[in-house]
């Protein structure tokens, strides 16, 4: 890993951006941490809005640490497929309303 002290604040809203291909995944969002170890188990990049927000969300990607190759000043990249590590869609305001299928 390229950053051997970095706090976690620092990690927010840099870019992410998978080496494989080039995509730029979005901005770190959110982080997952083991409470027993105290460690960084991955990170979490919110899905994007549909339309406004009305829609919801698509699926986040959570990305584990281990997938991290380096952290810079801007950006972090990671080699992963980050279709593997889509999770779960976020319901929208008419799905919620008419009660459709999650």
């Amino acid at each position: 890993m390229a950053c051997s002290c970095c706090r976690i604040e620092d990690l927010r809203c840099k870019e992410v951006i998978c080496i494989k291909d080039g995509a730029c995944l979005g901005s770190v969002n959110d982080v997952e941490v083991n409470t027993c170890s105290g460690k960084l188990e991955s990170i979490v990049i919110f899905g994007r809005n549909r339309w406004l927000g009305i829609f919801g969300r698509e699926e986040d990607i959570v990305i584990p640490w281990e997938h991290i190759d380096v952290i810079g000043e801007d950006t972090v990249l990671v080699s992963c497929d980050c279709h593997r590590f889509a999770r779960g869609h976020k319901q929208g305001f008419f799905t919620m309303l008419f009660g459709g299928k999650r």
